[in-house]
């Protein structure tokens, strides 16, 4: 069986992320360790240590280029100009969690809007990234 153990996001600058991801979002740095002339830097919730980690991962690879670009930054423009978030992250209380960002001068795309069952929101990570926030509202 198999399950997910690591998953990433692309980023501009690893440390303009990490600074974001952990002084905004609230996640902590799980590994950071030299990779190259990059890190290897992931991050976890604290309320899952263990759980699953984030990496922020590097978009400038110049050994995978489109039209003499780094592939991932041609793939994370487009998903931008679309509209489209690359991630979705689990909220508690959405509202909150807005309120909570937005004085921290974190930009929305979308305000907290109800779907049926679930309230998303998105939100420009300042790293290239539209991240959605979802929060699922369970029937008594």
């Amino acid at each position: 069986m198999l399950s997910i153990d690591v998953t990433s996001v692309l980023v501009d600058d690893q440390q303009e992320a990490v600074d974001f991801y952990t002084k905004v979002l609230g996640f902590q740095v799980k590994t950071d360790v030299p990779a190259g002339d990059n890190r290897w830097l992931s991050l976890v919730s604290p309320a899952d240590p263990d759980g699953i980690e984030l990496l922020l991962e590097p978009d400038d690879n110049p050994n995978v280029l489109i039209d003499d670009e780094p592939a991932a930054q041609v793939y994370k423009q487009a998903l931008y100009d679309a509209g489209v978030p690359v991630t979705s992250f689990a909220s508690d209380d959405l509202e909150a969690d807005f309120e909570r960002m937005s004085n921290l001068g974190v930009v929305f795309v979308l305000e907290p809007t109800e779907m049926d069952d679930v309230t998303v929101a998105v939100f420009d990570d300042t790293c290239g990234n539209l991240i959605q926030l979802h929060e699922v509202h369970l029937e008594d």
